[in-house]
């Protein structure tokens, strides 16, 4: 079976998707530490420091918007600073991170045992008693899922054993509510409060503890009547919260792992078919519209200023991820490629790292961007996860093919270990990464594309290194073997090259081509991209585009500049048409007016416009 790397032994080298990391982690550090345990402290009863009194809130040391103590969603977003943090910790040996994360840790353990010994949490028990009751209650345990897998993640990546001390207490507490459930007159109550997510986490201890309770708690939560419509063929998705269902699918692809029960694998390859296949897709990869899926090609109805709500992104990515390592078919890593560009990158603010909620696909479009203490959506709390997820992302490893898999082609660098060898792989884009400073004999190079590569290859034995082939190349890519140009085996989207490595380098190149998608129910528009990246244009209106070659269209714009490349990336005006726009990539966009779908004027439409004025 294919296997991503521990995140310990991968980590990013210099190039946008670091800096984009490096942003999100310097936010996770400055974050203050009682306030990221406020609501925890509130539940315990415990006092924290100068808090007793709050005599000016505006300039009060706390968390508000969905943080707020007022807030029935409030603590969710320390558990996706768990998960975020314990990733860092273990790929790049963060040890400010690390010593934070263990004073977190620390307190929630104060925080369990002032609540008795088995809960811990920002939210009250009675919270469930609500909920038992059918009552309006703002998703408790959504609320709780977090802080599970981030428990569960800050043990896995960032080896805090009393982290698992604590889920096992707080596991305890949800045997016996369960238990209080099944026996009740409405059992099906375990399946309210946006519990998607908890199939997953619970199979996951159970993999990791092998204790029964775990095992018991994935049973009672793994049995999702969607499940079974999605068998039937039927949809059981349009017009359904989008991020209430994903992760259910990431529950059946945890039992698959633990379980090898090929009924979970039927039912993840029926929510993909049904999702993404049938479904479709905007220009972006997204596909929601405000938090809800989209019926099937109806996806240009749907445009407005709420498209793409970034928590679905995410957790769609997780899905593509766990298809891919079931399957190996390379749709998968296309797919996650144009959501790392046109989601991850384009839905964080270059600057601040802070998330907008959702992507508008409506012409002329702002982001709406979120602030450091006083919002924490949902989508900020999936944002600092997706930041970390990259390294991740790069390789996976078949061990009984003898097979190291280049998935993205982001900046980075790993150790694999195949067999009796330790392999080390970086790559990075074959063009000086300057960063605001350079050296004139560095400067030598006219290359100037993010898509030429070299790669650095440490091993001593035989394997295959197969490379994937991106959906979106028009010609024939050109590879290198220590400055030679090779023949290569091509096979079910891989250029594969098996040899006996030892210090080798390969030289790669995927020519780009400007290309334009439109959607099913709006084929007269059309968005334009550049490989997988999505170009905005910098206008307020779909006023119309004339062309008939994307080439004679938009022609690049360089500007000199040493902030991510030599040479600006990318980036393009308009030729010869009724107003010079000029168009990037979507996630350089940040406060500007941007417009995504134009419609494409035919010559004899201009002609018949012209006479009518």
């Amino acid at each position: 079976m294919i296997k991503a790397l521990n995140p310990e032994n991968t980590r990013l080298l210099p190039g946008i998707f670091k800096d984009r990391a490096s942003i999100n982690r310097n936010y996770l550090m400055k974050l203050d530490t009682h306030c990221l345990l406020q609501n925890y402290y509130l539940e315990a009863g415990m006092q924290i420091n100068g808090m007793q009194t709050i005599y000016d809130p505006s300039n009060a040391k706390i968390h508000w918007g969905w943080e707020s103590p007022t807030c029935q969603l409030r603590g969710h977003f320390l558990g996706h600073w768990l998960s975020a943090a314990s990733m860092l910790i273990s790929t790049n040996d963060d040890k400010e991170l690390k010593a934070k994360l263990d004073i977190i840790i620390d307190e929630l353990e104060k925080c369990q045992k002032a609540n008795g010994g088995k809960w811990v949490a920002p939210i009250p028990e009675k919270y469930f008693t609500i909920l038992e009751k059918e009552t309006y209650i703002w998703s408790p345990q959504y609320t709780m899922h977090k802080l599970i897998l981030g428990l569960t993640h800050a043990y896995v990546y960032a080896k805090n054993k009393k982290a698992l001390t604590i889920l096992n207490n707080l596991a305890d507490w949800y045997i016996k509510w369960t238990d209080k459930i099944l026996k009740s007159d409405n059992p099906g109550i375990i399946y309210h409060g946006e519990e998607a997510g908890m199939t997953e986490v619970w199979a996951e201890l159970y993999r990791l503890t092998e204790k029964p309770k775990y095992e018991t708690l994935a049973q009672r939560y793994g049995n999702s009547e969607l499940y079974d419509r999605l068998l039937k063929g039927q949809d059981g998705l349009s017009n359904t919260h989008m991020n209430a269902s994903i992760p259910y699918f990431h529950g059946a692809a945890k039992l698959y792992q633990v379980t090898n029960d090929e009924k979970y694998l039927a039912i993840l390859e029926k929510f993909w078919e049904s999702a993404v296949e049938k479904r479709g897709t905007y220009c972006t990869g997204g596909q929601s519209a405000g938090e809800f899926w989209v019926a099937p090609n109806n996806l240009a109805a749907c445009i407005g200023d709420r498209n793409q709500e970034f928590c679905t992104v995410y957790n769609m990515v997780r899905v593509a991820d766990y298809l891919y390592q079931f399957t190996g078919k390379v749709e998968y890593l296309d797919y996650i490629e144009t959501n790392i560009y046109n989601g991850f990158l384009a839905q964080q603010n270059k600057f601040t790292g802070m998330p907008t909620y959702f992507l508008p696909m409506k012409s002329g479009a702002k982001k709406l961007w979120g602030s450091e203490t006083r919002d924490f959506w949902c989508c900020h709390g999936t944002m600092i996860q997706a930041q970390t997820l990259y390294p991740e992302l790069c390789y996976y490893h078949n061990e009984e093919e003898d097979k190291v898999i280049v998935a993205q082609y982001i900046p980075s660098e790993a150790e694999i270990v195949n067999k009796d060898d330790k392999i080390k792989i970086s790559q990075s884009i074959d063009m000086k990464y300057y960063a605001g400073e350079t050296n004139f004999d560095d400067a030598i190079s006219t290359q100037t594309s993010r898509w030429q590569m070299k790669f650095t290859i440490q091993a001593n034995s035989e394997f295959t290194l197969a490379f994937r082939l991106p959906c979106w190349l028009t010609e024939q890519p050109k590879f290198y073997l220590n400055g030679a140009e090779i023949d290569v085996s091509i096979k079910s989207g891989y250029l594969n090259i098996k040899k006996l490595w030892k210090d080798d380098v390969v030289t790669v190149y995927f020519p780009t081509k400007l290309t334009t998608t439109s959607l099913s129910d709006m084929p007269e528009k059309v968005a334009i991209q550049e490989g997988p990246i999505v170009l905005a244009g910098l206008t307020d209106n779909d006023y119309g585009l004339k062309y008939d070659d994307l080439s004679k269209l938009l022609r690049p714009a360089k500007e000199h500049t040493y902030s991510a490349f030599p040479w600006q990336q990318s980036t393009y005006r308009t030729v010869n048409q009724s107003k010079e726009t000029t168009f990037i990539p979507l996630y350089e966009v940040t406060d500007e007016q941007y417009t995504l779908y134009f419609t494409k004027k035919e010559e004899s439409q201009e002609f018949i416009l012209s006479k009518r004025q």
